[in-house]
């Protein structure tokens, strides 16, 4: 009887467990400040072709956030993939595509949520 294996089990060897989850990790962080920036720029367009135009590289961006979830949720189970990704997603969007890219200020008490959301993702993946 053949064994049945997955699409990912096909694409994505195992012998490389942890620089796959590193990979998949800074995809999805990365295409998520993509998708937000998108979003933004979305919102302050003046044209409806330009409006279009980053509502759909920001949809695309987020699509490819979706799949590196997928791949993440390959080697790390999901109560833990998910919060983590998205805690570290929030902390992304605020500092480098609010704080640098964008310019937009953040009050202190932003910065003391993002401590508190880092404490939540190490609490999470079982570093405290």
């Amino acid at each position: 009887m053949t064994e049945s294996r997955s699409v990912l089990d096909r694409l994505l060897p195992l012998a490389h467990r942890s620089e796959l989850i590193a990979a998949g990790l800074a995809t999805h962080l990365a295409f998520n400040v993509v998708a937000a920036l998108a979003f933004r720029l979305a919102a302050q367009s003046s044209s409806w072709l330009a409006f279009l135009l980053w509502q759909v590289v920001g949809n695309l961006a987020g699509f490819l956030t979706v799949v590196a979830l997928t791949v993440l949720l390959r080697f790390v189970p999901l109560s833990v993939a998910y919060p983590i990704t998205t805690g570290l997603s929030v902390i992304a969007v605020q500092v480098v595509a609010a704080r640098l890219l964008l310019h937009e200020p953040l009050p202190l008490r932003v910065w003391f949520g993002a401590i508190l959301i880092v404490l939540g993702i190490l609490f999470v993946g079982g570093r405290i």
